[in-house]
């Protein structure tokens, strides 16, 4: 008897070891617990770390104001929303991506105040959570150092001018990389408020949406963002971005696909 409830305990404090090791962060931060409680407002056990969401940045950088960030989630179904986020910065959250139509892929640049995990949290129709991350060696003060635009003034003549590059990917896929002339200040350097992007959508030619972004502080300035996007979603040869920032500024571009699908389209339009 004794040694069946010996056998017993030994077995439950095992189910309770490897229970606790499936909801311990990879990344071994210590701001892990405090991103689930405060920032995505889940309880520990909700989130699966996972292989299938891919994210790739450098292992180390020297310039912390422009960070190249990619995500791609891999064999999960009906991916619905895709959060990234950086554990260090004193603004954590840097955009949440809504592919709708669009692949579950998103590729940026973001600022990092100093070394720190990369993450992308991701969220399936069916209401799982899944985790993946790197971690990255960064130099400090890339949220707390003025935007580059503040000095030279180009987005006084230039705000949210956009500039789109449209190509075809060899599995089939529209690539769309777009540049928007915005500071992207975060509010953190003496006299300079936050201004920011707060929304962009990405549709068809017909006005149609293919997929949300919303973005905050930490995304650099001038930012590039690159969707995939499948061919059938867009038959009527276009694309537009529509988005608006914290100040109330509004902007529309239009991007027309080349007749080539191999072809690189690059231009500039004014704000409407």
């Amino acid at each position: 008897m004794l040694k069946r409830l010996i056998q017993s305990t030994a077995l439950s404090l095992l189910a309770l070891n490897v229970g606790m090791a499936a909801e311990q962060d990879p990344l071994q931060s210590v701001m892990w617990d405090f991103l689930l409680k405060n920032e995505l407002k889940l309880k520990p056990g909700q989130v699966s770390f996972d292989e299938r969401v891919e994210v790739y940045a450098p292992a180390s950088v020297e310039d912390g104001m422009n960070v190249p960030v990619s995500v791609k989630v891999k064999d999960l179904p009906q991916v619905e929303e895709i959060i990234v986020l950086a554990d260090h910065n004193p603004i954590q959250r840097a955009l949440n991506y809504y592919p709708g139509k669009a692949d579950p892929y998103i590729a940026f640049r973001m600022k990092v105040q100093e070394a720190t995990p990369i993450r992308a949290v991701v969220r399936t129709a069916d209401g799982q959570w899944y985790a993946g991350g790197v971690w990255l060696n960064a130099p400090g003060g890339g949220c707390t150092t003025a935007s580059v635009s503040q000095v030279s003034k180009l987005w006084e003549d230039k705000l949210n001018v956009v500039g789109a590059q449209v190509w075809n990917k060899s599995d089939g896929d529209d690539r769309l990389r777009m540049r928007i002339i915005h500071p992207m200040d975060t509010g953190l350097v003496s006299s300079i408020p936050a201004f920011f992007i707060e929304q962009l959508y990405l549709r068809d030619k017909q006005g149609n949406d293919l997929a949300k972004l919303e973005t905050f502080e930490p995304v650099s300035e001038n930012p590039v963002f690159t969707f995939s996007v499948p061919p059938a979603a867009t038959d009527d040869g276009g694309y537009q971005l529509v988005g608006n920032d914290n100040n109330g500024n509004d902007f529309v571009a239009r991007v027309n696909i080349p007749d080539s699908p191999l072809n690189l389209e690059s231009l500039f339009a004014a704000n409407d």
